[in-house]
């Protein structure tokens, strides 16, 4: 068994082994996007987050975790209640088992991480249950400054890998897709997909759309993170590969950046079979609508897990989120680790960190 074994090809498959063989060299980068909207503080719509008020500590923590191991802002590493970690360990180990470097861009999150990281001056999203997310002007400055971040970034790299963390992406990603036109269903980070809830607020947001400008539809009913992204997308694969790394918000991204302009060829998506696989989402048959690129799904092996918190994302909790599944791709192409090599890292470091709780 190869790792090969653990991926499956969607999309325009002919380009697969060009973007392999780009991430087989081993210059790849990733950088870790973090943001906020404030629909994420709507009662039952994302558990990033032990409760209500630690929500907008997942970002900052999530990046001070992949660079130090454990957090600075927040005594421990984010979880949910009841104890299943963030998707960050996943990153984090695909990161470290590979040697592959990462950098942090704060773009828009309320709390700054206690590290050296990016800073582009962003505001964070607002609620778009209750109004707009962002002023016109301010979704212009987040896709200059993510051309601008992307372009530096891709002169450095053979594969600029882009994650995000930003809890309730879905909703506002949800809010964009339809908001172009696609009849999306998208991924939640609960195993029960609170449609009714996220169907209630976006439907409520879209009613603020008196235009179909792409800059509009991101200022009402989308968050920072998507406006940044497709700015980094749209210069930096004009320069070099980018693999999109997330499931649901980077298909809003590249919804975006499929009306702003970015280069096909170079571009991919990679994530977790547990997006790709999710039965309450089209994730699939929507990227396939936007554009015509590889996507790449990795089983990171998690449902043989003997830690109920790692087995926890085959089973529908979180699936997806700080760049996990770009990550482990790339580590897996770059080490040829295949899940189960992946696995026993992961449950390593599981047992350091709830042992030393």
């Amino acid at each position: 068994m190869t790792y090969l074994d653990d991926f499956e090809f969607l999309g325009n498959t002919n380009k697969v082994p060009d973007f392999i063989d780009g991430l087989k060299s081993g210059h790849s980068l990733f950088s870790l996007v973090l943001s906020y909207t404030e629909t994420c503080e709507i009662p039952g719509i994302t558990i990033a987050g032990a409760d209500k008020d630690s929500i907008k500590f997942t970002p900052p923590a999530d990046a001070e975790y992949l660079y130090y191991g454990y957090c600075k802002t927040i005594d421990k590493i984010p979880m949910t209640p009841d104890g299943k970690p963030t998707p960050a360990l996943l990153t984090k180990m695909a990161l470290d088992s590979a040697n592959i470097p990462h950098i942090v861009i704060n773009a828009g999150s309320k709390i700054s991480p206690q590290l050296p990281f990016i800073q582009t001056g962003l505001s964070y999203g607002r609620n778009i249950l209750v109004e707009s997310a962002m002023s016109d002007s301010q979704v212009s400055h987040a896709v200059d400054y993510g051309r601008m971040v992307g372009k530096h970034l891709a002169s450095m790299t053979d594969c600029l890998i882009i994650g995000e963390s930003i809890p309730g992406g879905t909703t506002t990603a949800l809010a964009v897709l339809r908001g172009f036109g696609f009849k999306a269903k998208v991924s939640s980070s609960i195993p029960t997909n609170p449609y009714e809830l996220k169907n209630e607020i976006v439907n409520t947001a879209l009613e603020r759309l008196n235009s179909n400008d792409p800059y509009h539809v991101i200022s009402k009913v989308g968050d920072p993170m998507i406006a940044f992204v497709a700015g980094m997308l749209s210069s930096a694969s004009e320069i070099t590969k980018v693999m999109l790394a997330g499931g649901t918000q980077m298909t809003a991204v590249l919804a975006f950046a499929s009306k702003i302009g970015f280069n096909v060829k170079n571009t991919a998506i990679g994530t977790t079979c547990y997006i790709s696989d999710d039965t309450s989402s089209n994730f699939k048959s929507t990227v396939l609508e936007i554009a015509d690129i590889p996507v790449i799904a990795v089983n990171p092996g998690l449902s043989n897990s003997i830690f109920s918190g790692l087995k926890a994302f085959s089973e529908g909790f979180a699936k997806e989120g700080a760049g996990a599944g770009g990550s482990i791709i790339s580590s897996m192409i770059k080490t040829g680790n295949d899940s189960s090599d992946f696995l026993k890292l992961c449950e390593k470091e599981y047992d350091r960190l709830f042992t030393s709780l």
